[in-house]
């Protein structure tokens, strides 16, 4: 056992060479199982047992979770396009069967509920879907998902019992008939369904599910089940895998998950034993080795849920951060992912029905009561349409898998680095002549790793081993790279190795311009194919443009990478530098400043936009913009608002776990006005509170519009839809206070809060809606 909690105040020196042969791999496997389409399909989709094919090349499909059902209609194009403009190919949803049929036999697919024009406007964004169609779907909902009524029937559900598989096949009818046309072999964007989920013990009933749904007519090129906690997943399903950093189903005395670790080295090893554990221990009686490490399957590594964030329970609230998110994810990629899947990729609002609220709790029989209404889940895209950290830095990442990922996915991974603390997490994914060099000194800060001294690393490939870098160099903390090796640049030119990740490459009329970030406290090293190292002209940023016979290399340093998209603006694609979130659509950047003041910078530039020539800087042309009803607005600051005593702690659930308080009597009020004008000119205003506390409630009249769980992440509250009511009636927040003793599991960071309630701010959020149209010379 080491102790990992005072690595990062160490460095190391490593002595000993670290040094990998990779061969190349043998032939990979195929029709080990039933799935993708016969020969000569159009755009033929294939499993392989190593990877996905499509159009006969290796695919690297990037997919992300976004429940249409729990976002307003009018927000679907801009999640959509934010999301397609994110990196993502492929948009994953759940079909809640609770909410498309409410009552037997009445179906509803009308308005935010329409599963097709969902999927239709995902393909008019360039994204394909996985529809994960049930029955049952967790997704923190009510019950599973089930209705009331199913759950009230005398029928064993999640079974081959005739009479809920006769409930199924209406179910599944309805949904199948939504999506008619619009699979992969009709031309469309449905690429693969997800057949039920998390079930581990029932692979014949999963085996059925996908026969009733093939009986009634649905083709797709990929089946799935979830592969987690040990399940057994019959042969006709691909399993697929989740990975989260923490988890708000853990009980209230756990420091940090204790599969949590596995997801930041790189490892064989595919499944979390921990999520769902709480489930089949809660309402199965299974309790569930979550320190076993299963066999390596042989079959692709597919993920569908590493979590782009988290969601939080009323007696566990894990603070995720953006930088979590990017380390584990890479993790990944550098153990042998072949599709990169996130949970939650876009939040959003639980919906609410006839029963009250749609979400898990104690009153439901679940281990854990969650937020009646907030589903945020610290997600890439907020609840409320709020562009993250995680966003850019997972944008990083799948701007590489779609330049070079179908050269990726053909490569298997080697395991450099283990599992002790004190030693240098690493791997290499080779194709046995080129690949890409992982290393990482990430952890979470709750157990942080330490830098790294003298590293060096020897790859034996095919044609001679590359060393890279050249001298040994210190890593420090907190850093997660993947360095090429071999990487192709121009017919005929190499790069042998480089000290800075591939980001993507994009041409103009001088050829290609292949991107490079730099880590920031790493020196990059350019080393070319005949041992050249090629000196930087300038410092990594906008404007370090290194010339070479046939290609040039763009080295970005860290905070200009994250700003960096690759979007298709005026008919051809170009390089976007954005201080504001921005997508394409239809040819023109959208934005969405939350500044007044804001830049955008293309490359290769247009003649014009938004009908202004803009300023040439070094191989961009720069345009500044002004938008005077976008930014902050400050209400309040520095309030102690007086409340009473905090109602006493409840227990409930299978787990007896602490129950979310519903008695609000003794609670702080903070009365808000809006300001007239506020909503002028924007195309959505956040109400964001910087508080502490326990749980919190924001009225406007009678209405409960949101809800919060402190856990020290800002709540924010999407006035927009009540502009009007807000306008005239302001905003009422509830606020119980927080009291340590009561025993709710918060992050290290902030567990030093006070008890009571405070509130640092309240700030109105204006976030503007601006369309730019490019124009080229005649």
């Amino acid at each position: 056992m080491h102790d990992e909690t005072s690595a990062a105040h160490r460095t190391r020196p490593r002595p000993t060479a670290r040094a990998l042969r990779c061969p190349p791999p043998g032939p990979v496997a195929r029709g080990r199982l039933p799935l993708g389409e016969p020969p000569g399909s159009p755009d033929r989709i294939e499993v392989t047992g190593r990877w996905i094919e499509r159009g006969g090349a290796p695919w690297f499909p990037v997919s992300g979770e976004v429940h249409y059902s729990r976002i307003p209609r009018e927000r679907w194009a801009e999640t959509l396009g934010h999301a397609r403009a994110g990196g993502l190919d492929t948009v994953a949803t759940y079909v809640f069967w609770r909410s498309h049929e409410p009552e037997p036999g009445r179906f509803d697919w009308d308005g935010g509920l329409d599963l097709r024009a969902f999927v239709e406007l995902a393909a008019a964004h360039g994204l394909d879907a996985v529809v994960r169609m049930g029955p049952w779907a967790h997704g923190e909902a009510r019950h599973g998902g089930f209705p009331d009524w199913l759950v009230e029937r005398d029928v064993k559900t999640r079974t081959d019992d005739p009479a809920y598989l006769e409930l199924v096949r209406a179910f599944y009818a309805e949904t199948i008939d939504r999506l008619g046309g619009l699979t992969h072999a009709e031309g469309g964007p449905v690429v693969a369904v997800q057949v039920d989920n998390e079930l581990y013990d029932q692979p014949g009933h999963l085996a059925t599910l996908r026969a009733i749904a093939e009986d009634l007519g649905l083709r797709v090129p990929i089946w799935t089940a979830t592969g987690w906690g040990g399940a057994q997943v019959p042969g006709t399903l691909l399993p697929v895998y989740g990975a989260y950093t923490d988890g708000f189903w853990e009980e209230a005395d756990t420091e940090w998950p204790a599969f949590a670790p596995v997801h930041f080295r790189y490892s064989e090893v595919r499944d979390d034993l921990s999520v769902g554990a709480d489930l089949r221990e809660g309402i199965d009686g299974i309790e569930a080795d979550t320190a076993a490490e299963p066999e390596k399957d042989a079959l692709p590594f597919a993920t569908c849920e590493l979590g782009g964030g988290m969601h939080v329970a009323y007696h566990r609230r894990p603070l995720v951060a953006p930088e979590d998110v990017a380390a584990m994810a890479l993790a990944k990629i550098g153990s042998g992912s072949v599709w990169q899947g996130y949970y939650m990729y876009a939040g959003g609002t639980q919906r609410t029905g006839a029963a009250g609220g749609e979400q898990e709790s104690h009153a439901t029989g679940y281990p854990n009561d969650v937020p009646r209404l907030t589903y945020d889940f610290g997600a890439p895209i907020g609840e409320h349409g709020q562009i993250r950290p995680h966003h850019h830095l997972l944008r990083r990442q799948h701007l590489w898998l779609a330049e070079d990922g179908r050269r990726l996915a053909a490569m298997p991974a080697f395991i450099g680095g283990g599992d002790d603390p004190d030693e240098l997490r690493w791997a290499v994914r080779s194709d046995g002549r080129s690949g890409y060099l992982f290393a990482t000194t990430y952890q979470p800060p709750k157990r942080p790793l330490g830098a790294q001294r003298g590293v060096q690393f020897t790859i034996g490939l095919e044609g001679g081993d590359v060393t890279v870098p050249t001298a040994p160099i210190d890593l420090p903390a907190g850093v997660s790279l993947a360095w090429p090796l071999r990487y192709p640049l121009a017919p005929g030119l190499e790069l042998r190795s480089a000290t800075a990740q591939v980001l993507t490459r994009v041409a103009d009329e001088e050829g290609d311009i292949v991107v490079l970030a730099a880590t920031d406290g790493v020196p990059v090293e350019i080393v070319l194919g005949d041992g050249t190292v090629v000196d930087l002209p300038a410092e990594p940023g906008p404007e370090c443009l290194v010339r070479l016979p046939g290609a040039r290399l763009l080295v970005l340093d860290e905070a200009s990478a994250n700003r960096l998209y690759k979007l298709d603006v005026a008919g051809r694609e170009r390089l976007v530098l954005a201080d504001v979130p921005v997508y394409a659509e239809g040819g023109e950047l959208v934005a969405h400043p939350d500044t007044e003041r804001w830049t955008v910078a293309l490359l290769p530039a247009p003649e014009r936009l938004a009908g202004d020539p803009g300023e040439l800087r070094g191989p961009w042309r720069t345009w500044a913009f002004t938008s005077p009803n976008a930014g902050p607005l400050t209400l309040a600051e520095d309030l102690r608002p007086e409340h009473g005593d905090p109602p006493p702690p409840r227990r409930g659930g299978p787990m007896d776990r602490l129950s979310a308080p519903e008695d609000y009597a003794g609670a702080a009020e903070v009365r808000l006005d809006v300001p007239t004008g506020a909503f002028e000119g924007a195309d959505r205003v956040l109400l964001r509170v910087d508080w502490t506390g326990d749980t919190g409630r924001a009225h406007i009249g009678d209405l409960c519009i949101s809800d919060h769980f402190w856990h020290g992440r800002v709540w924010d509250v999407d006035l927009t839809p009540h502009r009007d009511a807000a306008a005239d009636h302001g905003v009422r927040l509830e606020l119980l206070p927080w009291r340590a003793e009561t025993g709710i599991w918060v992050d290290p960071a902030v567990r030093g809060a006070a008890d009571g309630v405070t509130v640092a701010s309240v700030s109105l959020v204006r976030v503007g809606r601006v369309r730019l149209h490019a124009e080229e010379a005649s």
